[in-house]
């Protein structure tokens, strides 16, 4: 493959991986605006049109909702150009992930009229939000592998391999409890739509734990003997992502939950997400080795 198609293909991947992390953005912004039923139907926006109409019960919040479902069609778009792109490069060992990425969107699409369908409900709401942090995980290592080709480490019973599993496994721990907290709040997306009915302050609480306990992992993980140097040079980016995003959860929780800054920590979550799958990347896969 040329340098030139090379640099397309990283290219292209690289605004899929934008649009995956993007999404997540803007469906905070339906939820902290409480639009998420804006459009009240799916897959049309509201009975017998596929778009707002002139004078739609829901007023603006319909085009909010809606600016949401086109990005999913931007989003789609990114992957087909991705698939386009790992076609004529002949590159074989990315069409599995690439694939992924279209199943993936493409369930995410299904779930998000399930949700519609059902008001709101957190746990779907939830598994929306989870199902987009896979996607994103597989967004970068598509791309981490389109710039290099990779191969599976065989993972040992060592103090490394160990740190690793941990770490990469409380990251995800540590969100998906976040987006419990998130619908045990105020912030349901609609008003009338259903929340979990736990405690807000103890699962919130509970979600800070947990991120003590991270930081406290990727201590261990960053001055480990066994930690090579350029997984030590990610931890250290995570390390610095993960203090903001720490610090924005307190103060929007100090805050009484401002929509801005709960903005802010949706987006920070995807950022802490893909440096945590970045260093799992690190110690987990190698340069595949030529024939």
């Amino acid at each position: 493959m040329t340098d030139f198609a090379n640099k397309w293909l990283v290219a292209i991947i690289r605004v899929l991986l934008i649009f995956q992390t993007g999404i997540v953005l803007t469906g905070g912004i339906v939820r902290l605006t409480g639009s998420g039923l804006g459009c009240p139907t799916w897959p049309e926006c509201t009975e017998g049109s596929y778009t707002p109409i002139e004078g739609q019960i829901e007023g603006f919040k319909s085009w909010i909702e809606f600016g949401n479902r086109l990005l999913t069609f931007a989003l789609v778009l990114a992957c087909a150009l991705s698939i386009l792109a790992v076609l004529i490069s002949k590159r074989r060992d990315l069409r599995l992930l690439v694939l992924g990425q279209f199943a993936g969107i493409f369930g995410q699409a299904i779930l998000g009229g399930i949700t519609v369908l059902l008001d709101l409900h957190p746990a779907t709401v939830a598994a929306h939000f989870i199902l987009s942090i896979i996607l994103i995980a597989g967004a970068q290592s598509l791309l981490t592998k389109s710039k290099s080709e990779y191969e599976w480490k065989k993972l040992e019973k060592n103090t490394l391999h160990l740190l690793a599993r941990t770490h990469v496994l409380l990251t995800f721990v540590v969100i998906v409890v976040g987006t419990v907290v998130t619908g045990s709040g105020p912030h349901a997306g609609d008003v009338a739509s259903p929340r979990f009915g736990f405690d807000v302050r103890t699962v919130a609480w509970l979600h800070a734990d947990l991120v003590i306990a991270l930081f406290g992992v990727s201590l261990a993980y960053l001055i480990s003997s066994t930690t090579p140097a350029a997984t030590k040079r990610l931890l250290k980016f995570f390390f610095i992502i993960s203090l903001l995003q720490g610090a924005i959860g307190y103060i929007q929780y100090f805050l009484g939950l401002p929509e801005v800054i709960v903005a802010l920590h949706m987006l920070g979550s995807t950022l802490v997400w893909i440096c945590a799958w970045k260093v799992w990347l690190s110690v987990s896969r190698q340069p595949k080795k030529v024939k």
